[in-house]
């Protein structure tokens, strides 16, 4: 999730209210179809129109892309990274967060790639390449688009285990759909930085703000320029993100309600129970607060099948991956990937699956009924 756009949150004391009022912003009714779900294949970039912040690799990695055909007849562009020189062990399907888009992931995805993985990262709906970039596409819409992208991936690689890899509101995502009654089929999370900033852990002013803005100027745009909070530590990354066409810059009111929504959407879901997952957060985050993570992991798992693990990076700020203790982080993700019940090479695992020195002690609040 990028600074600029969650740090309106800040900016303007917007944060949260009841949800159901302002409808989400998608596509018309009178354009909606009804279609079949497909992958489908596009040809390569021209040289020169992709925008990619990655330098070039020489990995054993072959890229392609494609669109993910939607059943409401939307085409969701993605990007494929998989291995040439060894066999696809497992799939990984990554999503982006908030203002973002699929190139998220072009340093990662290669990285995935070479060591096994096939790395599947579209732009979710509103986002990217996508029509009407910068309206927010609605929760319901992007969990039933990752569960359908989810099924396309299983039938296009039969028997191969499938990870959800979300990134910020990526991740919101993925803990929304994996609470839904019909969940992805999915058999495993990697949860970084999660928004799950919701409406229970937020002021009431903040609360307040949003519902006056979002229903009242749902049109305008906000920037987070003037503020003092940073989403990484790599700030030529952050620059380059700056320059990138593709990365929404000025955000609309009823996007981040829409945002909001989802967030209160993910921590009411809680973490996955159902399969195993692994949650990440850096100390120095400044765009989801610790309280809501907190909150996030204090569930009674008696009786669940997976507790979550956690690691807690002392060095890691919003952007886990693309910071420049990145590669620590994504050494531990690759060795979960491997066998989920190593040992996190980076000794930052909280022990348990609760963080002492972020949470404090452990006080155990049971999910909503």
């Amino acid at each position: 999730m990028r600074a600029s756009a969650l740090l309106l949150l800040f900016a303007m004391g917007l944060g949260v209210m009841a949800p159901g009022c302002i409808p989400a912003i998608g596509i018309p009714p009178s354009e909606m179809v009804q279609a079949t779900p497909a992958l489908l294949s596009l040809p390569e970039p021209a040289s020169g129109t992709q925008h990619t912040l990655a330098p070039p690799h020489t990995l054993p990695v072959a890229e392609t892309h494609g669109a993910a055909r939607m059943s409401d007849g939307i085409e969701l562009p993605y990007v494929q990274w998989r291995p040439t020189l060894r066999p696809v062990e497992g799939i990984v399907v990554a999503l982006h967060g908030f203002n973002d888009y699929r190139n998220a992931f072009a340093t990662v995805g290669p990285l995935l790639a070479a060591s096994g993985q096939a790395v599947y990262a579209y732009d979710q709906r509103g986002f990217g390449l996508n029509q009407r970039a910068g309206h927010w596409g609605g929760v319901e819409r992007m969990t039933a688009d990752l569960s359908q992208i989810t099924d396309l991936v299983h039938a296009k690689h039969p028997g191969k285990p499938i990870t959800l890899l979300g990134l910020s509101m990526g991740g919101a995502v993925v803990l929304s759909a994996l609470a839904a009654p019909i969940p992805p089929a999915a058999d495993r999370a990697i949860l970084v930085a999660p928004a799950v900033w919701g409406r229970a852990t937020m002021p009431f002013y903040q609360r307040a703000a949003l519902w006056l803005g979002a229903h009242t100027v749902p049109w305008m745009t906000l920037t987070g320029r003037g503020l003092k909070r940073w989403a990484s530590d790599h700030l030529d990354m952050l620059r380059r993100l700056g320059r990138d066409p593709l990365v929404v810059k000025e955000t609309r009111i009823e996007a981040i309600w829409g945002l909001v929504n989802l967030m209160d959407a993910a921590l009411e879901a809680g973490p996955p129970a159902a399969v195993p997952s692994l949650i990440l957060y850096g100390q120095h985050d400044q765009i989801v607060p610790a309280q809501p993570l907190c909150r996030l992991l204090d569930r009674d798992w008696a009786q669940a099948p997976y507790q979550p693990r956690m690691a807690l990076y002392p060095e890691g700020w919003h952007m886990l991956l693309r910071d420049l203790n990145g590669p620590v982080v994504l050494r531990d993700v690759m060795a979960w990937l491997e066998d989920r019940k190593v040992a996190l090479p980076s000794g930052s695992e909280a022990p348990g699956g609760w963080p002492d020195g972020l949470c404090g002690p452990r006080r155990i609040v049971a999910p909503a009924p």
